[in-house]
């Protein structure tokens, strides 16, 4: 199993929120389209000569912003250099904006099987206030329009922790989501980076992010009513109906390889990662002009891989293999740090059961501390 990563870096204009990378100008994105073209015919053998891929992403930036033809070009440069699985995921994330009739009708005639729709909330000052592109009327237009046009595999996205007086905000934009009768989302807590304009305003006095205690209640109002709505919660941040999951995501946090394409995309084949510059003119450049891609390896220790495993299997409902940890990596937890897991327990943060350390409700609001105290090295 493999998966594929296709960053497309543009945007309409720049949330306040956002530290991905991405750019606001459109002059070189038919340019870079053919890059990752051809960056598909130079890295086809990164996962070897059997791999299969059974997911596509077109994360970003905003990949509705593609054209049919650019789609087009795309995945018959994919489907020339690798083996596509017949029953392949294929997500495209997509902001509401441009959801219109004729995209949607262009989506729903491509390979796309699944859409992640960016709605963020449905509260029109939130979004004016996270310079979202999209209106609260097109946060709910957008998915009707997707599911009227056959799409059926809908996430959708919302944040918390947005700045507000009470809660009633949140609850009404989770009733809003709900009735929308999407199989999957993924709630993000509002996270103030240095680099943003949140974390400038932030510096200057000119924005107050909520306290701690009230973004961690609305975390635990959102455990609450996704178990109401018979939505599971399969990662911190993502819920989806029973088999819903979002198999390319899934596959991430498992430790499955994949290649990412595109200026800033991360790969991983096992044993090592590659990270590709994060500039569109540098990227571009150097894949059509030299047949380079500009990206740096990084070799992972027996420690990294540990680390990498802590970090991302204590997100999740599956847990923390402490078996698997000890015998395919090296690291005995239940040795070294003994004490600390029995705090965890104690505490009620974690639960440890048949060698597998889940985190609980509570622990989920720790769950970067505790990941950091585990840490090798």
């Amino acid at each position: 199993m493999s998966g594929l990563y296709l960053h497309i870096p543009f945007c309409k204009q720049a949330c306040h929120y956002c530290d991905f990378h991405f750019s606001t100008s459109m002059a070189l994105k038919s340019r870079l389209v053919e890059a990752l073209t051809r960056e598909l015919a130079l890295r086809q053998d990164y996962l070897g000569p059997a791999a299969e891929l059974n997911t596509i992403y077109f994360g970003g930036g905003t990949p509705s912003l593609l054209t049919a033809a650019e789609l087009d070009t795309i995945f018959a440069a994919i489907h020339q250099h690798f083996r596509v699985a017949a029953d392949a995921e294929i997500t495209l994330e997509a902001n509401p904006d441009d959801l219109t009739p004729a995209k949607v009708r262009e989506l729903a005639a491509s390979p796309i099987n699944r859409l992640s729709i960016g709605l963020q909330s449905f509260h029109e000052p939130h979004l004016r206030l996270m310079n979202r592109a999209h209106s609260a009327q097109e946060s709910r237009a957008g998915v009707l329009r997707a599911q009227d046009a056959g799409f059926e595999n809908i996430s959708v996205d919302l944040i918390y922790g947005v700045p507000s007086p009470t809660h009633a905000l949140w609850e009404e934009d989770m009733a809003a989501a709900f009735a929308l009768n999407v199989p999957h989302l993924s709630c993000y807590a509002l996270t103030i980076e240095p680099d943003t304009v949140f974390g400038r305003q932030l510096k200057k006095g000119k924005f107050a992010a909520p306290p701690d205690e009230f973004v961690a209640r609305q975390f635990e109002l959102l455990l609450v009513e996704m178990e109401r709505y018979g939505y599971q919660q399969y990662e911190i941040s993502n819920f989806c109906r029973p088999g819903r999951e979002s198999r390319h995501n899934s596959a991430y946090w498992r430790g499955v390889p994949y290649l990412g394409l595109g200026p800033s995309a991360h790969s991983f084949n096992g044993h090592s990662r590659q990270y590709t510059v994060a500039n569109n003119p540098q990227y571009v450049a150097a894949v059509l002009e030299t047949g380079q891609v500009p990206a740096t390896v990084e070799t992972l220790s027996p420690q990294d891989r540990a680390n990498e495993y802590l970090m991302t299997s204590l997100r999740t409902t599956q847990g923390c293999d402490l078996a698997y940890l000890r015998e395919a990596l090296g690291v005995d937890l239940l040795r070294q740090r003994a004490g600390y897991l029995q705090e965890l327990q104690t505490t009620g943060l974690a639960t440890l059961t048949s060698n597998v350390l889940r985190l609980t409700d509570a622990g989920k609001l720790l769950a970067d501390h505790i990941t950091l105290e585990l840490f090798q090295g």
